[in-house]
């Protein structure tokens, strides 16, 4: 999706999705100790802005403008700072040193998904994490929502093999409530050996 879409997408004063964490992220970091953090395609920035509320020091980069001005609003009204960049992820360049770095949602195809997350795993510090959560290809024939273009889907073990050098703590479909169906996502969560 190009990002004149996102920009209309995100356009209105009411957030597109909530202003509260994703889920997967609130219980995959659970216990890990705050440092800097990366958040990739942050979108209205709610997780960048949860990350910032609990000690990290957090960069959220997004190509839509409209988007990063709704997650600045959101995080001046939590009363936290996080660092708002507008890039095109495929031609931006993380920070190296990182302790975390999340893509949640990030839909593109395989070759953009593997340049991107490459990337991310090169900028990890040792003992540094990664964790992305996308709408899975099997979304399509046995879940709900999410993009409807196989192209921008992919698996975990997808995700594992654009993650080279870092170890695998969970790689599996997760199943997230939508209403009364369900949707399927993959989870890959990974750490830079210290």
């Amino acid at each position: 999706m190009e990002r004149e879409a996102w920009d209309r997408k995100y356009a209105g004063s009411e957030f597109l999705w909530t202003e509260e964490p994703n889920r997967f992220l609130v219980a995959e970091l659970d216990g890990l100790a705050p440092g800097r953090a990366l958040d990739l395609a942050c979108g209205e920035g709610r997780n960048a802005v949860w990350l910032a509320q609990r000690g990290w020091q957090v960069t959220g980069v997004d190509f839509s403008e409209v988007g990063l001005a709704k997650a600045a609003q959101l995080a001046e009204s939590r009363g936290v700072e996080v660092d708002w960049v507008a890039a095109d992820l495929l031609d931006y360049r993380p920070p190296a040193g990182l302790d975390l770095v999340i893509a949640f949602y990030f839909q593109v195809p395989d070759d953009e998904r593997r340049l991107v997350l490459s990337r991310a795993a090169e900028a990890l510090a040792p003992g540094g994490t990664v964790l992305v959560v996308a709408h899975d290809l099997l979304n399509l024939s046995e879940g709900i929502g999410g993009p409807q273009d196989e192209e921008v889907l992919y698996s975990p073990e997808d995700v594992v093999g654009d993650l080279t050098g870092l170890t695998v703590e969970r790689a599996e479909r997760v199943r997230r409530p939508v209403g009364e169906a369900e949707a399927i996502d993959a989870l890959v969560r990974a750490t830079k050996p210290a």
